[in-house]
């Protein structure tokens, strides 16, 4: 009876301990298919799918980020869907680089392991590697009745975005020869084969992969420059002409970024209040952004400012990632300097002079100011605290003065009421006297 009983509860255990483990999975959501290679100006399908981890949920909340440089949403939705009810329309942005979708299905849910979201239509415009990533906001809610989010894997697809082959001459670039690198100079040349029979050629540039120049010779020549072209994506479009037909057009992309990346500032810890310091390695952070081509990386170069000034310039640049750590200073001056490339090679400087400190020291005067313990005051605050101090001195001393030139006078106008007071009294004292 004993061993029945220990035996049923065992298998009571495990039945209500395996039934929480299967509900206590996670659900994930993730994309299909998850890589892929597609020609620039081709459409491709991207499913969301989720994995309800053996769970009933009953709705699923996907907000999605694109590379919006390289991908366009032609559609967000396409096919099937296990979305019974949308909560909010499917949403997307071209601009943002952002897709949201927001619906579910009646009680008791699903429970599957490819339950499909949706399926989005996107367009590859640029060359290049695009990631499309499922965010952290992103939920699936367990039909529970309190809405209870089990979502705990998210997945990505990174997607390869190809130039398509030539249909017309045979393009090539000197000062652009790789169409998916970035260049600053914004005046390419461009060259193509002239194939046997070719009399004819007719070519534009714009800003669009779909453009395609008219029927209109430009002669037979073989090269074409441009000068200061705007900073962005150019398309340089070129067909041949064969007899009386004009044949297919090639494409061909020119990246061009003249613009540095934007203005930063660094920042160092730890620090008193300013670019002053007494530890003897401190960190520096930087962060700036490229609206074009993008960081690609960043160089840091450190100039000991207590040297002879013929020294001052020396030291050189080391790529660094921030937060950096610098190396062990002495006691002195320095300047920093950090340096942010595009992945076109523009530079952005972001410099700042420090200052490192003997700890062990409580009053330690500086160039830039006066150090007491953690408190650090630059020369232009002690000079306008002097200053104030005088300013309050001054108003205090005239305050003073004047109050007492009104005593003064309260004094003397008290002194002579006393004096008539007495005098009458005097005269008052005679007449009595006298009658």
């Amino acid at each position: 009876m004993r061993k029945t009983f220990l035996i049923s509860f065992i298998l009571f255990f495990l039945f209500f301990a395996g039934k929480d483990f299967v509900e206590a999975q996670g659900a994930s959501l993730y994309l299909s298919p998850q890589s892929g290679t597609f020609f620039v100006g081709s459409t491709f399908d991207v499913s969301i799918f989720v994995n309800t981890g053996g769970n009933n949920v009953n709705a699923v909340k996907v907000d999605l980020k694109f590379n919006q440089r390289k991908l366009q949403i032609a559609s967000p939705t396409a096919g099937r869907s296990f979305i019974a009810v949308w909560i909010s329309q499917p949403t997307f942005s071209n601009i943002e680089g952002k897709a949201f979708f927001q619906g579910g299905a009646p009680s008791p849910g699903i429970n599957t392991s490819s339950g499909l979201v949706s399926t989005i239509t996107f367009r590859a415009i640029n060359p290049g590697e695009a990631v499309v990533s499922i965010l952290d906001s992103s939920q699936v809610l367990l039909d529970d009745g309190k809405g209870t989010n089990i979502l705990s894997s998210i997945g990505r697809g990174v997607y390869k975005i190809i130039i398509p082959p030539p249909e017309g001459p045979k393009v090539f670039s000197p000062t652009h020869p790789d169409q998916n690198k970035w260049y600053n100079n914004n005046s390419p040349t461009l060259s193509w084969e002239k194939e046997e029979g070719v009399i004819d050629f007719n070519y534009s540039i714009d800003d669009s992969f779909y453009g395609v120049p008219d029927n209109i010779s430009e002669g037979d020549y073989t090269s074409v420059s441009y000068t200061d072209l705007e900073d962005g994506i150019r398309y340089f479009h070129i067909k041949a002409k064969k007899g009386d037909v004009w044949g297919g057009v090639t494409h061909y992309i020119l990246l061009i970024d003249t613009t540095p990346p934007a203005v930063f500032a660094l920042s160092f810890e730890p620090t008193l209040r300013s670019p002053v310091m007494t530890a003897k390695e401190p960190i520096v952070s930087f962060i700036t952004t490229d609206s074009l081509s993008g960081l690609d990386h960043y160089e840091l170069k450190l100039i000991d400012l207590t040297e002879a000034p013929q020294k001052k310039e020396t030291g050189f640049f080391v790529e660094v990632s921030s937060p950096y750590k610098l190396p062990s200073l002495d006691t002195g001056e320095y300047g920093v300097m950090v340096r942010a490339f595009d992945r076109a090679m523009n530079w952005q400087d972001s410099s700042e002079k420090i200052e490192v400190i003997p700890v062990e020291k409580i009053f330690y005067i500086t160039k830039r100011g006066i150090n007491i313990w953690t408190f650090f005051l630059p020369w232009w605050k002690v000079i306008l605290i002097f200053l104030t101090l005088i300013v309050a001195i001054l108003v205090i001393v005239f305050f003073w003065h004047k109050r007492q030139k009104s005593l003064g006078r309260k004094r003397a106008a008290l002194k002579e009421i006393k004096d008539k007071t007495e005098k009458n009294g005097r005269e008052l004292k005679r007449k009595l006297n006298g009658i």
